[in-house]
């Protein structure tokens, strides 16, 4: 196995992005292509450490930007100002997630016929907007994601597959927040399927998230588990 990265810009008119993608180069056929939607402080180490495990399980992994080349937040008040307006207009976040897949599915190394989507925290929201704008994906997982609904999107039938992997102890989606998204797949018809785990709060996949006060904390059980729930779901869309 060669594991080959590149940083790959793109445009949204006059703002510059720049995804990361990682591949298995002693494959030579395409293969399915994975977009990673990264947290609300921007695209860091860890969307791009996910994009290289995807290639490892024989994917194409990339890790796409929504905030522009470089930009990051430093810490909760940055973060959040970088959100922000994406959250405001649905809109302007799901047009840029579309660039992000079109850019992915350019790529030599990425069967365009075959492609998922998995996001967290914020990028979980990006995952779930994918599908509700029913771009042209197999399936959409979200990790400890943002669940709510967009209001700029129909109420045509959801396409593709929708995969949840939710902390129930998460105070950012509390359980009435999760009964009203399972009622949204339900009128809209999607092939859904979520995954509650007990005592895991928010970023339960995130190592470095150490701050039960304001609910986020690493729960390493259920970022094993939800990952092989995330393989299985992948088996199960592309073979």
């Amino acid at each position: 196995m060669d594991i080959k990265k590149k940083f790959i810009e793109y445009k949204d008119g006059e703002n510059l992005l720049e995804g990361f993608m990682a591949w298995d180069e002693d494959t030579n056929e395409s293969r399915p292509g994975i977009l990673v939607g990264h947290a609300w402080a921007g695209r860091s180490k860890f969307e791009c450490t996910k994009a290289e495990d995807l290639a490892k399980l024989g994917y194409v992994g990339f890790a796409l930007d929504v905030y522009g080349k470089g930009i990051t937040g430093k810490n909760k008040e940055e973060n959040a100002k970088l959100m922000t307006p994406f959250i405001e207009d649905r809109s302007i976040l799901q047009k840029r997630l579309q660039l992000a897949l079109n850019t992915l599915k350019e790529q030599d190394e990425v069967d365009a016929n075959k492609v998922a989507s998995i996001g967290y925290c914020f990028g979980g929201l990006m995952s779930l907007d994918l599908a509700r704008i029913n771009a042209e994906i197999h399936g959409a997982v979200s990790f400890h994601g943002i669940l709510s609904n967009s209001e700029n999107t129909s109420n045509d039938e959801i396409k593709s597959r929708i995969l949840v992997l939710h902390g129930w102890d998460d105070p950012m989606v509390p359980p009435d927040s999760v009964i009203g998204f399972t009622e949204e797949m339900k009128n809209r018809k999607a092939d859904w399927q979520l995954h509650a785990f007990g005592g895991a709060m928010h970023a339960f996949t995130k190592k470095d998230a150490n701050d039960p006060e304001h609910g986020m904390q690493y729960h390493k059980a259920s970022d094993k588990r939800s990952w092989l729930l995330m393989q299985s779901f992948l088996q199960e869309l592309f073979g």
